[in-house]
């Protein structure tokens, strides 16, 4: 059974006891905090509900003293998770067991759900494997949700044995878990992997929706066959397909990634004349494309109308802004565009963007990384797995290495779990600092903590090397990419005749 082998407990313990000891022997700082510590000081607090917010949330039951029924406990385990109240409802499974009950198949479901959308994954596995053995059968959409939580922490290996169990189980794969291997499959640069997958939706009659068309439509664009992607869109039209936002904004991110921006704005303008309203993604896209072209007063222009409907950039799209202005030196600009987006009421959620332009300003005030995620939590921003990885990313673009260091350790005393991307995040702070030792260091702990690298894992450790002038290193890393089923996308295939140019020139010489 196969089961055993996805929960089984030397998988969790690679991540609570001998993920990080290998690496720090080989490098001289503490990358992460241990996560049996957190994870201990986390069982501590769901012994004892936190009196304030309980109190607050559930008035008539908990002020009093009430000893409540196991239905009543499923009851507030259900609640508190709708609500978001992850903790709480955690604090309640552990009064609940310590009562001799086992929750509900219902708040079995709501826990894993809530636990796997927050992060939260090694919790969500223990959880499904207690489901299983009180003879419980998850249905398809708890399967889902660990296979996206495990593929978006970049575990393979793991993502494929959870698709074995189900397997075994009987229970077949819906649209959802194809989607979310195509998902993976593309964002990694796993060109074969995907073609074969898309073929078996095929082959089963799976209907080939619009985020399909959009990942295939991407694939080719990342993958330099910007014109095959737009073969995708005539082949769309001739089924009669309707063009949605998803379609469009897959279109334009591909104009714009091969700098033909003035197509990328002719369909942005078809787009609204159809009565599709762009959306977060659509203008991302739009704003990031013209910042990469040098086009920063048409990125800053497009940021204004985004604002005016009521939309606000992603973190890591004001970050690819102040970036450009940062280079430019105009931090004045920087703190005006701040001030009208807080000036729009875009002040909780903008404290954020406070944080990157100090950082990226430098202005010295978030130079303390506890000090930035403090005054986070003071504004009322709820940490996430997401803001940690954009602050970590800031602070790396800088080569701030120590810095970045101590946002993931901070992320993980909060109870998140690191992954693949936070992991390329790091080993790019060192890249950039011209430490290619510790990022390569990165680069083989992911491998030996059951993480698959992705085309950004191997891209980034390239351009460590390339800035080290360790050019026979980015051959063989670009070999170790595709011998790992992982297609170059262009950014890695000029890297990679880069140092191959080099290397022809020192021969001839």
């Amino acid at each position: 059974m196969e089961l055993q082998s996805v929960l089984h407990p030397k998988f969790l313990s690679r991540f609570s006891i001998a993920s990080f000891v290998s690496l720090k022997s080989r490098t001289k700082h503490k990358f992460f905090a241990s996560i049996t510590r957190s994870k201990q000081n986390k069982e501590a607090s769901f012994l004892a509900i936190d009196n304030g917010s309980s109190i607050s949330a559930y008035p008539d039951v908990l002020r009093t003293g009430e000893e409540l029924s196991g239905d009543s406990y499923n009851n507030l385990i259900r609640d508190s998770c709708r609500q978001g109240k992850i903790d709480l409802a955690m604090a309640l499974l552990a009064k609940l067991e310590a009562l001799g009950f086992h929750p509900s198949f219902v708040s079995y479901t709501c826990l894993i759900d809530t636990l796997g959308s927050t992060g939260r994954t090694l919790e969500a596995d223990c959880l499904f494997q207690e489901m299983i053995f009180l003879g419980f059968k998850p249905r398809i959409k708890l399967y889902n949700v660990l296979l996206r939580r495990y593929l978006m922490e970049g575990l393979l290996g793991v993502g494929v044995r959870i698709l074995r169990v189900m397997e075994e189980m009987g229970i077949g794969r819906n649209q959802e878990t194809y989607e979310i291997l195509l998902d993976y499959y593309v964002n990694a640069g796993r060109l074969k992997d995907t073609w074969s997958l898309i073929n078996e939706m095929r082959r089963k009659r799976f209907r080939l929706s619009s985020f399909v068309y959009g990942k295939v439509i991407g694939l080719y664009r990342d993958n330099g066959m910007w014109k095959k992607a737009m073969d995708i869109v005539g082949e769309i039209r001739e089924m009669g397909m309707v063009l949605d936002r998803q379609i469009y904004n897959s279109i334009i991110d591909t104009f714009g990634k091969y700098g033909e921006l003035d197509e990328a704005l002719e369909v942005f303008e078809k787009m609204k004349k159809e009565g599709i309203r762009p959306d977060i993604t659509t203008w991302n896209s739009l704003i990031r494309w013209h910042c990469k072209a040098g086009d920063v007063n048409k990125a800053i222009g497009m940021l204004s109308e985004m604002q005016e409907q009521g939309l606000y950039p992603d973190p890591k799209i004001f970050m690819t802004i102040i970036s450009r202005l940062g280079e430019q030196g105009k931090w004045d600009v920087m703190r005006t565009i701040f001030e009208t987006m807080r000036s729009r009421g875009f002040k909780k959620s903008g404290m954020i963007y406070a944080v990157l332009v100090d950082i990226y300003g430098q202005y010295g005030k978030f130079e303390d990384t506890e000090e930035c995620v403090s005054a986070l939590k003071s504004e009322g921003l709820l940490t996430s797995a997401s803001l940690f990885c954009v602050l970590a990313n800031a602070y790396a673009q800088q080569g701030l290495c120590d810095q970045t260091v101590k946002v993931l350790q901070l992320m993980e005393e909060e109870g998140f779990e690191p992954n693949v991307v936070m992991l390329n995040v790091l080993m790019n702070a060192f890249g950039i600092a011209g430490r290619y030792l510790e990022a390569e260091s990165i680069y083989h702990h992911i491998k030996e903590s059951g993480f698959t690298p992705d085309v950004v894992t191997y891209t980034t450790l390239m351009k460590a090397f390339i800035r080290a002038k360790k050019f026979d290193k980015v051959l063989e890393i670009y070999r170790e990419m595709e011998s790992a089923g992982c297609t170059p996308d262009r950014r890695a295939r000029q890297i990679f005749e880069d140092a191959m140019v080099v290397l022809d020139q020192k021969h001839f010489y």
